[in-house]
């Protein structure tokens, strides 16, 4: 569960998207118990209020459920909810910057297209 930690984003804000991303990677399945604030900031020596703030981000989204003294769980079926997520996120950042990029470059669509089809075979 380790990740550097980037300074220009808010801590509460990785956290949660720490825990996400153990979500997608099967590190933490559905109705499994999350990590406690307490050994989130341990583990990141941080505050457990920005530690708390993190995992209240992921309830407020139905991601994460409270047992009442026993801790927060993972909820059922919220894979598809984080990748579409994740995906909207995806596009709002990367996609529509490119194409304004791209426009400002007088690169065409087929152009483009063919750009990252270049770059996807060399992964």
């Amino acid at each position: 569960m380790s990740f550097p930690m980037d300074d220009s984003r808010p801590i509460f804000v990785q956290i949660a998207e720490r825990v996400e991303n153990d979500i997608l990677e099967g590190i933490l399945p559905e109705e499994s118990q999350v990590p406690s604030i307490n050994q989130f900031a341990a583990f990141y020596q941080i505050n457990p209020a920005t530690a708390l703030k993190g995992i209240n981000l992921l309830v407020d989204q139905g991601i994460l459920y409270k047992k009442r003294g026993i801790g927060m769980f993972v909820a059922t079926g919220v894979r598809e909810i984080i990748v579409s997520k994740r995906k909207e996120q995806f596009y709002e950042q990367y996609v529509v910057s490119m194409v304004k990029e791209a426009h400002k470059l007088g690169i065409t669509a087929e152009q483009l297209t063919d750009m990252i089809k270049r770059g996807a075979k060399e992964q």
